[in-house]
């Protein structure tokens, strides 16, 4: 029988990527790239930081002092600078650690640290609502993984326990953010922490919390910042303005990742402006606690006018609103309706969020007025109907 090649008939060797692209616009899923419009809603930038003067100046005159744009290779080659040395010595006293690592992002800093620390004869048990980075990690582990009901730390320990009966004698590391970023709640930290005190290591992922929550926008696991049961990650591309993500733990488990942990050894470095532009941003956390004041003050603002408009629809109480839809295509359709309002509001869909449960994240930033935010509530007072 003759191949494709010899009949003359040239194989679509792309018919696969289409079939499957054309069957998550059937299921009102394909997702695409669209440019910004419209007031924010949707970014991550809470407290205005990205486009600050001073994180401008801050950037301006690092590169006026020498500070190179790229780090030109890895942290264990010749991309290791004094200025990613500073800098995370200057974050490892914020936060209240005893170290700190950078990585180029919140996602690859969660791979590294889950899929290196956890070791074979461990435990891995996360929150069902982890992050894709924490799951992606759980992927590449040597230890054994399981989850618990979201929030639920009776049943987290119960999970361990199950383990333990079953022969498990290694360490427990429980998995969790401690503001969940499609949900905005908070995760039970200080029972979490009694529980790996016992069992383990609490892992904790900040990156929702940092510079909008905890004591000086330090984050909500704050006070078990510095102990050795304790890792916490927090980015410096949501509130903080930039680009990349720092790990804070013992000294010991960062000279571990240091040596053993894939995406930070092949990687190459952040670029050493941002390392300048996240100590300039620690710098704003500690100069103008009024950001943090005014993004709660949107947070309660919005609480109220939607309790008023579409009391039927809970409020998280942080600054990333969920608001429920349910069927994918209805979703999208609402997200469409408030953007031609002029709004910047997303409709997210599985599999970020469970299958039924399609809804748009309303995200609360300094870079909205209060009169945004009411007039985002009317809109949405209007257009919620439709459904």
């Amino acid at each position: 029988m003759k191949g494709p090649a010899e009949s003359g008939t040239a194989p679509d060797r792309l018919a696969v990527f289409r079939a499957d692209l054309d069957g998550l616009a059937a299921a009102s899923r394909q997702r695409r790239l669209i440019p910004r419009a419209g007031v924010d809603f949707a970014s991550n930038d809470y407290l205005g930081l990205a486009g600050a003067p001073r994180l401008r100046d801050a950037v301006r005159a690092a590169l006026d002092a020498g500070v190179p744009v790229g780090a030109a290779g890895s942290r264990l080659l010749r991309g290791n600078t004094d200025w990613h040395e500073a800098f995370e010595a200057k974050a490892a006293a914020f936060f209240g650690a005893e170290s700190a690592l950078g990585f180029t992002g919140g996602y690859p800093a969660n791979v590294a640290l889950i899929s290196t620390l956890p070791q074979r004869g461990d435990l891995l048990v996360m929150d069902a609502l982890s992050h894709a980075s924490t799951r992606e990690g759980a992927r590449l582990t040597r230890a054994a993984v399981a989850e618990f009901r979201h929030n639920d730390a009776g049943h987290a320990a119960d999970v361990i326990a199950d383990w333990r009966r079953g022969g498990g004698r290694g360490a427990a590391w429980i998995a969790v953010e401690s503001l969940y970023s499609m949900d905005g709640d908070r995760a039970p930290l200080d029972d979490l922490a009694a529980l790996a005190e016992r069992e383990g290591f609490l892992i904790v992922d900040e990156a929702h919390a940092t510079g909008v929550w905890g004591p000086g926008g330090r984050g909500l696991g704050h006070a078990l910042e510095g102990r050795e049961c304790v890792i916490t990650l927090h980015t410096l591309g949501k509130a903080l303005g930039g680009s990349g993500a720092l790990l804070c733990l013992p000294r010991v488990l960062r000279a571990f990742l240091v040596n053993r942990a894939r995406p930070f050894i092949f990687a190459t470095a952040p670029s050493p402006l941002m390392a300048a532009a996240g100590a300039e941003a620690l710098d704003i956390l500690r100069d103008e606690p009024d950001r943090r004041q005014r993004l709660h003050d949107l947070v309660a603002l919005f609480g109220r006018e939607m309790a008023t408009r579409l009391p039927h629809l809970p409020m998280s109480g942080s600054q990333i609103v969920p608001l429920i839809v349910g069927a994918d295509a209805d979703a999208m359709a609402l997200a469409g309706r408030v953007q031609a309002a002029g709004f910047d509001v997303r409709g997210i869909r599985p599999p970020t969020v469970p299958p039924g449960t399609a809804r748009l994240r309303v995200s609360l930033t300094l870079n909205a007025s209060a009169a945004d935010v009411t007039r985002l509530a009317e809109v949405l007072e209007d257009a919620w109907p439709a459904l």
